[in-house]
């Protein structure tokens, strides 16, 4: 029995369109955002709610399907790994978590 150590799984609401490129290795690459929404109430009782932006990246196949199929605005299921990366820019290191996908169902498209 394989044991997963590092999955995720998120609903959410896409946050832009999909960003998709072909790379010079021939391999596709999708990103969009993500957005999750918790609610709580404060201490007098009112409801607040607080919105998480994720990163998500998609390669190969699930990249092709979600750049056909997702668009801003619509809510997605997604299923992946948590990873962190570091990149240089301007000189300076940056760091980023992303949720690599391997799996996304389309949930609900956004009204035109």
């Amino acid at each position: 029995m394989t044991q997963i150590s590092n999955q995720v799984r998120l609903i959410g609401y896409t946050g832009a369109e999909t960003q998709f490129k072909t790379l010079d290795s021939g391999q596709h690459m999708a990103n969009i955002s993500l957005a999750t929404k918790e609610y709580y109430r404060d201490k007098e009782g009112n409801k607040k709610d607080r919105t998480e932006w994720h990163r998500i990246v998609a390669w190969g196949k699930v990249a092709e399907n979600m750049n056909q199929l997702v668009t801003k605005g619509d809510q997605v299921a997604v299923e992946g790994k948590l990873t962190h990366r570091s990149y240089e820019k301007d000189g300076e290191t940056h760091y980023t978590t992303e949720v690599v996908v391997s799996d996304f169902v389309l949930l609900s498209k956004q009204e035109k």
